[in-house]
């Protein structure tokens, strides 16, 4: 029997006019409900009710073991990825599934004419009216009021279905599910206000303390020059949604910092359901200049694409409060419609609606399988665990993982408010419960992607010195706190790639802070932090004081977006020289980096505060502030060449 959690609030009982028959069981309950949703009334016998049935997917259970299988270097067949048809075929419900639901239906009196699946059997929908919905599922359907926002929905208490047929159904939809409060948040990186800076050296490194330029870098991490010949089929992949370069910006970064690189290089565009760039300058984004103007450094004359995503009204953050699913539907026609976690396809609550509404909007349609993913993608852009339910978040944590599987390494930023989040995020200072609770990530604490946190050459140190965990208090030199984001997940446990190293920590380094013992459990005792919590970041880059032009200025900035498209364009550099030596992409970066720590720089200096804490402490090792450490070309060059 499938029963969700808890919510809040009272329940209901269900109506004698559809008790469940003798091999009737309930699939679905509501225990509680928030006191914010009113019942206002049951459903009209006559109201058209548009029902979905999401099916049982395949193989859900062996996801983690075919991702390892294809990732970890002690595998037999690392490195032989699967084609997007394999990975659609393997989650697609079976035949089996597919016609059992159907002749379950087919026998309640809903005809094949009145079905319809999607393409990859991800779920059945028909309509019908209340009265045929609630005598199929044995159970009566009210209308709910949310008090606070103002939504209206239908749901029931509980429901039933043949249990002969329970294995093949995942959830029904409308079902018990209320949705969640609304949580308005930021969607990008940095958040730190724009410092302006005075002229910098470009090539000298005895200014790296005041100014981390692309020489800065090149020295931190011993990058070579770029080879001048490249692969075409190796650029690297650059999410972005609301913030657009500006040519004229990326114009001025080339000329005064990286004279090699031609006036008027850009991106290729991969626009994803309305997006747009360039910007004129006076409209440009701190976001996505800063991770063009540190990746061309790195990698040209190798490409970057450039997936500009959702139209202005959807890029703006206060339109929605979900992100990635529909760059994700972009990259993978079958997510557009893949159901897991009682989610089947984009939610219109959290995600655009294409065609758009809005005057001026994007009017096609919603972009499916549009574009092949690159080999290595960075994303500077993310919000909390809190931000959003939980199984919108596994669905989308899935697709990372099918990502891995078709040979793409996802580089996410770590955050940068330590071990919070933004301000005003659940409480006044970003932690949860009382205040107090730590705050992690999303989409973070995703087992499935390579979280990068962020380090600072200190004052008086210089490039041949070891970097610290980065924090700069509030005006110093930014409006607001900067800290690395890291710590540890509510819903998702330790993975075995990183089981050892998060024990290690614990038991050299125990932090001493009180913990608790999964999500359910948040707060108890007053602990502070998920002791069963899978743990982030995994690496970490510079993420301060980067040079950088923005609005035809040039400024100072910092944040963990800027340590992300550091780490991703080592990486693609790297994919590069094993393409040049008749080897593969790297897919899923996290196995081997745990095997092979010895290549990143350890980092052992430096905290990241938050929730009125110090909050985590660097560590020999892995540590949640700064993962296993910083870039070391070289050696990260020789792990992955010798591998097949």
């Amino acid at each position: 029997m499938k029963v969700l959690p808890t919510l809040a609030g009272l329940s209901l009982a269900v109506s004698s006019l559809a008790l469940p028959t003798s091999d009737h069981v309930v699939h679905e309950r509501r225990t509680v409900t928030h006191s914010r949703w009113e019942k206002t009334g049951p459903v009209n016998e006559t109201e058209p009710i548009m029902v979905r049935i999401g099916l049982t997917q395949s193989n859900l259970d062996r996801a983690y073991q075919y991702l390892m299988d294809v990732s970890d270097s002690v595998s037999p067949n690392y490195g032989k990825f699967w084609t997007p048809e394999q990975v659609a075929s393997t989650f697609a419900p079976s035949n089996e599934t597919v016609a059992a639901v159907r002749k379950w239906l087919n026998g309640a009196g809903v005809e094949n004419s009145r079905l319809s699946q999607t393409k990859h059997s991800g779920w059945i929908a028909f309509n019908a009216t209340a009265q045929e919905v609630e005598g199929l599922f044995h159970t009566q359907y009210y209308h709910y009021h949310d008090r606070t926002s103002g939504v209206k929905t239908i749901a029931t208490h509980e429901y039933h279905i043949p249990q002969s047929i329970q294995q093949h159904i995942d959830y029904i939809k409308p079902g018990v599910l209320l949705p969640p409060a609304s949580k308005k948040r930021s969607k990008r990186r940095p958040r730190m206000q724009k410092a302006p800076q005075p002229s910098v050296n470009a090539t000298s490194l005895a200014t790296c303390d005041q100014a981390i330029t692309p020489a800065c870098i090149a020295a931190l991490y011993q990058i070579p020059p770029s080879d001048s010949t490249v692969s075409a089929n190796n650029s690297l992949g650059v999410f972005e949604e609301g913030s657009m370069y500006s040519q004229e910006d990326l114009n001025l970064f080339f000329g005064n910092f990286t004279p090699w690189i031609p006036q008027g290089t850009k991106p290729q565009p991969a626009f994803i359901d309305g997006g747009t760039a360039p910007a004129p300058v006076e409209d440009a984004g701190t976001e996505s200049n800063l991770d063009f103007q540190l990746a061309y450094p790195i990698v040209y004359p190798q490409t970057l694409t450039l997936y500009q995503t959702d139209d202005k009204f959807y890029g703006a953050s206060t339109i929605v409060d979900g992100l990635f699913n529909t760059f994700l539907d972009a990259l993978d026609g079958s997510y557009c419609t893949y159901c897991a976690y009682g989610e089947c396809g984009d939610d219109p609550k959290y995600d655009p609606t294409y065609p758009d509404k809005f005057s001026g909007g994007y009017t096609g349609q919603l972009m499916c399988g549009t574009y092949k993913p690159t080999n290595v993608i960075s994303i500077s852009y993310g919000g909390q665990e809190y931000d959003l339910p939980a199984y919108y978040q596994q669905r989308q944590c899935n697709e990372f993982l099918k990502l891995g599987l078709q040979g793409t390494s996802v580089l996410i930023a770590s955050g940068d408010d330590g071990v919070a989040g933004p301000l005003g995020d659940d409480n006044t200072n970003g932690c949860l419960g009382d205040g107090s609770v730590f705050s992690p990530t999303w989409p973070n604490s995703c087992p499935y992607i390579t979280n990068v946190g962020a380090t600072k050459v200190y004052p008086g140190q210089t490039v041949a010195d070891p970097e610290s965990a980065v924090y700069d208090p509030p005006g110093h030199p930014y409006f607001s706190e900067f800290a690395s984001g890291g710590g540890f997940s509510n819903i998702y446990g330790i993975p075995d790639y990183q089981a050892a190293a998060v024990a290690e920590y614990f038991k050299s380094h125990n932090p001493s802070y009180p913990y608790y013992e999964g999500q359910s459990n948040m707060g108890k005792n007053g602990g502070v932090y998920n002791r069963l919590g899978r743990g982030y970041p995994d690496i970490a880059a510079n993420g301060d004081n980067i040079a950088m032009f923005s609005e035809g200025q040039n400024f100072l900035e910092g944040g963990t977006s800027a340590s992300t498209p550091i780490f991703a364009s080592i990486i693609n550099r790297i994919v590069e020289k094993r393409l040049a030596a008749g080897k593969g992409a790297l897919g899923f970066l996290n196995p081997v980096l745990y095997r092979n720590a010895h290549a990143l720089n350890d980092i052992t200096n430096g905290t990241n505060p938050g929730c009125g804490s110090d909050g985590f402490s660097t560590a020999p090792g892995w540590d949640p502030v700064t993962g296993l450490g910083t870039p070391n070309f070289p050696k990260l060059l020789d792990v992955f060449m010798n591998l097949p």
